[in-house]
């Protein structure tokens, strides 16, 4: 028998008579062709080399993943530091809480009810005490890190001389400017010396509706501790305060009014002509001289407001105090816009 190739590399066989066969040619166990020498079969060395290169593809093809696996080790160890270090600021003292990486304040089952609300939350809102050039300042603020950072309003402690801080315990601390936005009647204090304090959750102003139940809680009248309850009257209220640092000078204490301008109308006096208008929260929750810092807060126990504004009838009217007090008629500056301004008061505020 006789082998020829063909082009294509494949090869066919002839029988002793010429005959070509289909197929695989016969080798040493075809009866056809004893005399013809099978060719020789593939050495078991070229069988060891080609069954290793197999054998090794599925090693070699594991050295992708491992090297992955690898090089994710080396990264998450180059960036573990700075892993620890960011969870390390997340739970530091200077840490702000919102609500959307706390647990709620108040239980779901108890959403809404103001007892519950106030024993969340009180511990959070200071009285705060500024000694100014021609009298005393009070006002309320509210503990937003557990290292004794306080939001409260620009007009409580413009032109103080120093500054005392009472929490809800009775503890008193004294405090330190950090910085101002009269444009937007806020300011940032610290405590010096606190620590392990009980932040409030900053919520998100954005969700308030018309309608929605709100908690007030501030100190009146330097009643501190005290809690008010109403609903959110209106919402984007352009309510206009004075940037006169004089202009504080002896608010919310002595005769207790804030002069602010809304609608086109003074209330509680002349703001005179240096003046700035925010966006407000319209509240009936009852607010009172000394409030103003202080904190409004959601059903679910989230500030989501700093009360700033109240009008009060005892300036319309000088027939007694059977006159002064609350009508309803309160505002707050949204905490989204706090939140928005932290960065600023925390770098020394627009005002130094």
């Amino acid at each position: 028998m006789t082998e020829s190739f063909r082009r294509s590399g494949e090869y066919e066989s002839y029988d002793g008579y010429g005959n070509p066969q289909q197929g695989a040619p016969q080798h040493a166990s075809s009866p056809v062709n004893p005399e013809w020498p099978p060719p020789p079969a593939q050495p078991p060395v070229q069988q060891a080399m080609v069954e290793p290169a197999h054998a090794q593809a599925p090693k070699k093809r594991s050295r992708g993943p491992l090297a992955l696996l690898a090089a994710v080790a080396i990264v998450a160890a180059a960036i573990g530091g700075g892993t620890a270090y960011a969870f390390q600021e997340l739970t530091g003292n200077n840490t702000v809480a919102t609500s959307s990486t706390s647990t709620n304040v108040v239980p779901a089952g108890k959403k809404g009810d103001v007892a519950t609300i106030a024993a969340a939350v009180s511990p959070s809102v200071v009285e705060i005490s500024a000694t100014l050039s021609n009298g005393s300042s009070t006002g309320s603020g509210v503990i937003i890190t557990s290292g004794g950072e306080i939001v409260t309003n620009n007009h409580v402690i413009s032109g103080a001389s120093s500054i005392k801080v009472t929490t809800s315990n009775g503890k008193t601390y004294p405090a330190k400017v950090v910085g101002t936005d009269s444009k937007k009647d806020l300011a940032l204090i610290k405590l010096e010396g606190a620590s392990g304090l009980k932040a409030a959750t900053l919520g998100n102003s954005d969700g308030v509706q018309v309608g929605d139940t709100v908690v007030a809680i501030g100190s009146p009248e330097g009643l501190s501790g005290t809690v008010t309850s109403g609903i959110v009257s209106a919402l984007n209220r352009d309510v206009t305060v004075s940037t006169d640092e004089n202009q504080g000078q002896g608010q919310d204490g002595g005769d207790g009014q804030w002069p602010f301008s809304f609608g086109g109308r003074q209330f509680n006096g002349d703001t005179g002509s240096s003046t700035t208008t925010y966006k407000a929260i319209q509240t009936d929750a009852s607010l009172n001289p000394g409030n103003s810092g202080g904190a409004l807060i959601d059903a679910a126990g989230d500030i989501i407001g700093i009360n700033s504004a109240m009008y009060s009838a005892s300036s319309q009217s000088s027939s007694g105090s059977s006159d002064a007090g609350s009508v309803g008629l309160g505002f707050a500056i949204p905490i989204n816009t706090v939140k928005s301004d932290l960065a600023t008061l925390r770098a020394g505020g627009t005002d130094s």
